[in-house]
């Protein structure tokens, strides 16, 4: 848990808003703290939670992001192929559980989805949770983009329980629209700002290039825990077979990949040493965003220059020049979705019960194409 001290909520996203190094620690204690209103709120209600019952979701709240590794969503996937910071989540719980002898029990079947009261479970993860009232404004705050400022006090105020389901009071409609509208916008602003997603891809390909050397046999300077995921191929189902793994992942924070970085950029490999250079003096890649992937003919061009600037092969070369896609959904009716309590006893998904148009241009997911490449490659 203290470890969450030492990762920052938001990645890379301080290279564009140098405000936002605020950490995931921060944000447990905010979901912890909501959470509590969230429980009062619907007691007053009606709503039967018992002692246990609210001492047990709050746990599950403050160690819903046990689980992110370094830097957050940045790495998930390159050091550890597979496994998701959910599942990394529920091994740690797991063997807090074992450690606090099975107290844990009710916050880990809340957690995943287990427990009878259904509703307990979407106040932790849902398209209306208490992670993301806390976040938004959270990540808001410490940008300084203020579209994201969501009343989150009057949300949870608006929430109460029907048939067993979270759903919100019909009064609290245009709380749910301007949350919703808040959730699209710190995407494009913030989440995948593009630079953002400039710094967010250059660490990507640091460790990847770190990782192929080291799986190669070079011995590269990294702390213990790095070493063991640089040196190591480890998949999902070793985490259940060897405990060294959940024990290594534990011990690593933002500092251990930094302080690589840092020595890295003197490494022989013209590749490694080339992109920590680029990424300790904020020289990020030149990303451009579009709706239409980027033509063929222009990726080639780009990668021909690169492996002529670099001297390198055409595998190589695609540490300097690539392609990717991004995704964002604001809202996705039906998975969980935001049920409106109407005053006739209803209950209508948030897109049907709302006069604002713009809800259904949410519930579509938006996929848009991003082109990589050093910017020195077009001087």
């Amino acid at each position: 848990m203290q470890r969450l001290r030492y990762i920052k909520q938001l990645g890379m996203t301080h290279l564009v808003y140098p405000g936002a190094l605020h950490t995931r620690f921060h944000h447990a204690l905010g979901a912890m703290h909501l959470m509590g209103m969230a429980v009062e709120t619907l007691r007053s209600k009606g709503a039967e939670i018992t002692p246990e019952e609210e001492e047990a979701v709050q746990i599950a709240i403050l160690l819903h992001d046990i689980g992110h590794g370094p830097f957050s969503h940045a790495l998930e996937h390159v050091l550890i192929e597979g496994v998701s910071h959910e599942h990394l989540s529920a091994l740690l719980m797991d063997s807090l559980n074992i450690q606090f002898g099975g107290k844990l029990d009710l916050a880990i079947s809340i957690f995943t989805k287990k427990y009878h009261k259904v509703f307990l479970s979407q106040l932790i993860s849902g398209q209306l949770d208490i992670d993301r009232m806390d976040y938004l404004n959270r990540d808001s705050f410490f940008t300084g983009v203020s579209e994201g400022v969501i009343s989150s006090d009057r949300i949870i105020k608006m929430l109460t329980v029907h048939n067993g389901q979270l759903v919100v009071e019909e009064k609290g409609i245009y709380s749910i629209e301007k949350f919703l509208i808040a959730r699209r916008l710190m995407y494009w602003q913030v989440y995948l700002h593009k630079t953002v997603i400039a710094g967010e891809q250059l660490l990507i390909k640091i460790l990847e290039r770190a990782r192929e050397l080291a799986l190669d046999g070079k011995i590269l300077f990294a702390t213990p825990s790095l070493a063991h995921f640089l040196n190591n191929i480890i998949k999902q189902e070793d985490f259940l077979d060897n405990p060294i793994h959940l024990e290594r992942f534990a011990l690593l924070d933002d500092h251990d990949i930094f302080t690589s970085i840092k020595v890295w950029a003197e490494d022989a490999d013209l590749i490694l040493s080339t992109l920590c250079k680029h990424l300790i003096s904020r020289n990020l890649y030149q990303v451009e965003i579009s709706n239409q992937a980027p033509e063929l003919h222009v990726i080639t061009q780009m990668v021909e220059k690169a492996k002529t600037a670099y001297r390198v092969s055409e595998d190589d070369a695609t540490y300097f020049v690539f392609t990717d896609s991004i995704k964002n959904s604001a809202y996705r009716p039906g998975d969980g979705s935001i049920q409106i309590l109407m005053k006739d006893g209803s209950v209508v998904d948030i897109a049907q019960a709302s006069d604002n148009s713009n809800l259904e241009a949410l519930a579509k997911t938006v996929k848009k194409y991003i082109f990589c490449y050093l910017k020195e490659l077009v001087h």
